[in-house]
Parts: C-alpha cells; structure tokens; sequence
C-alpha cells in the first residue's frame, strides 16, 4: 500500500527521510545532510525562515543543498516530496518473523548518540524510541580509551547524565544513563569506578586486539564480566559479516568459560542486532542459553532509524527458543534497575 501522508513539517519530512535511509543502512553522510538540515530550520529565525519560505531562496542557506531543497519546498506546498515517496517505497519489513518477542521488548540496552560516534542527538535517538513503542532506553556512548569513536571522559559521560536528567523531566519514556565500556587488555573497564558508580545501565564490550591469542581473551572478557558493574557482555566475538566496513573475523577464546561466569556474576550476555554483526553466531548463543545465561536483545544503533533493529534479534532468539523471562529488556524499569544496580 503507497504511505501518502503528507509530512507536517518540511523538518518531519527531512528526518523521516534520514530515518529510512538509516534503517537501510545507507550511506551515513547522506542522511546526516537531510538531518543537518532539518535541525538548520528548527533553528532559524521564524522571520528569515518566512523570507526563505516567500522568495524560495532556500538553496542559498549555508547547509542546504539541491535534494533539501526539494524536499523542502514539496513539503510547503502539501505535497509528499519525491525523495520521501521514494525511500518509503523502498521501506520494507526487516524480519518476517520474531514479533512475538519483538512485542514483549521493552527497551533497548546500548545506542550511541552525536556525544560519540553516533550521528543524532540524545533528544532525537530518545524521540524515536518512543515513537517505536519503548518504555525506556539506555544511552550508551563509548568510553574515553576509543578516541576515534570520541570516547567521553568522566566530565562529558556526567554532563551527559545531567541532560539526560533534563529531558526525563518532559520525556514520555525513561531515559536511562548507560556507557559502552572498553574492555582493557587487563580486563578492567576503560572509565573510573566513580563515573560507571553513577550510571544505571554498563555494557562492557572489546574493540582493540580482537585478533589476541584466545587464552588472554578468555582472561581479559572474564576479569570484565567479574567487575560488578557490568550488565552486558556486548558483541563477544567483534565479528562483520557484512557491510561497508568489510569482514573481521571471531575473536578467540573459551566460550564455555566466559559465558559461565556470565551466569555466575548475573551479566548478559548481548545478541547485537546490528544486521552486520549477528553478534554472537547461532551455535555461541545456543551454548549461552545452555548454561542459563541471561541476555539482552539490543540495537547497538548509532542513529534513530537503526533503532528497528531490534526485530532482527529478536527473530534469532525466537527462532532459538531463548525464553522471554531470560532476556532482561522484557523486564519492566523497576525490575531491569534492580538487577542492574544489584
């Protein structure tokens, strides 16, 4: 069936734009330009805004480009713009399966904003969740040791904890404070014990040596998943089986050992969702859900659009009978902080 609702606002439009393109995994700049632009009109002044609006000069804005301003001048005359038309036609389900456990998530447990190496805002990443149905999300930007990500700091992840603090007095939905830690080569987690201390939510993931000899991996994931502030083992094995970033390869080490000290400490163990990754592989999660591991279901998104991603973990761990009591973003809020901060 053709979607022809006619977009509120060219902004609405621009971001839906962004959100598709995102979902699809698009190029990234691309629907950073729509989003770009959208924020540019939020901010502009309403006179200029109505003197661009009049003599249709749109183009000469710094930061709006031709398929903006397309985009634009088909939204205020109440037409669906062509580029939108286009990449709704393109949307199609993700998944044909898994619905019942996608309808049963409650949250997402790691997402990434602009503070790291996301590409949206936290008032716009917390928007979407909402839109898809959330009752909470977990932000989770990366730790200060994974630079090229813009890692923060114990002052940037705080200053964050007190906007996300803001926006829960007017959010709908609760916003959770959450970090992606770095696992060091020692085992311990990239950030203070004060800073994680603060947080509600800590996925605990390896980004560096992913090729290290499977012994000092096993040690290294172990020594995380025993820090009583990690919750999540997050995408164990590092593994790209798809995508522009090319194909990396299993991380090393003993699966059995890690994951029994994940039931041992009560830690998750994360099936990332990320089209690219299917973190962890079909035969690591049957043997996670053998020894009675808990798991989280999560996006890993790092723009609004990516936060759908859920149904695509969610049609493996139906497919693989994991029970929905064992996966912890089923649990309402009250029950997922006690567990969290326990």
């Amino acid at each position: 069936m053709v979607d022809d609702r006619v977009p509120a606002s060219p902004s609405a439009a621009l971001r839906e734009i962004s959100y598709w393109l995102d979902r699809s995994l698009s190029d990234s700049r691309r629907s950073m330009a729509f989003r770009t632009t959208a924020r540019i009109l939020d901010e502009m002044d309403p006179e200029e805004y109505a003197r661009h609006r009049e003599s249709g000069s749109w183009s000469e804005v710094p930061g709006i480009g031709p398929s903006s301003t397309a985009v634009i001048e088909a939204a205020l005359a109440g037409r669906v713009p062509d580029y939108l038309a286009k990449v709704r036609a393109a949307a199609k389900p993700l998944t044909m399966t898994g619905h019942e456990l996608r309808a049963q998530l409650r949250g997402d447990l790691h997402c990434h904003t602009e503070e790291s190496d996301g590409s949206a805002p936290l008032e716009e990443m917390v928007a979407t969740a909402q839109l898809l149905g959330h009752e909470y999300i977990v932000i989770t930007d990366h730790s200060p040791r994974l630079t090229v990500a813009h890692g923060l700091t114990a002052e940037r992840l705080a200053a964050q904890g007190v906007r996300i603090d803001e926006v829960n007095e007017v959010s709908p939905i609760r916003v959770l404070k959450g970090i992606e830690v770095d696992i060091l080569d020692t085992g311990a987690l990239d950030q203070s014990p004060a800073a994680l201390a603060a947080l509600d939510v800590v996925v605990a993931s390896v980004h560096s040596k992913l090729s290290q000899d499977a012994e000092s991996m096993t040690h290294r994931m172990v020594g995380a998943v025993a820090n009583p502030r990690t919750n999540v083992l997050g995408h164990c094995t590092g593994r790209l089986v798809r995508g522009g970033r090319g194909l990396r390869t299993e991380s090393r080490f003993d699966a059995e050992v890690v994951f029994e000290a994940c039931r041992q400490f009560d830690v998750a163990v994360e099936i990332n969702s990320r089209p690219e990754r299917r973190d962890p592989p079909s035969r690591l999660i049957e043997l996670a859900r053998s020894i009675g591991c808990l798991f989280s279901i999560d996006t890993d998104a790092h723009a609004p659009g990516q936060l759908e991603f859920l149904d695509y973990g969610c049609e493996r761990a139906q497919s693989m009978g994991i029970p929905p009591e064992r996966i912890v973003n089923t649990w309402p809020v009250d029950r997922l902080l006690e567990w969290s901060k326990g």
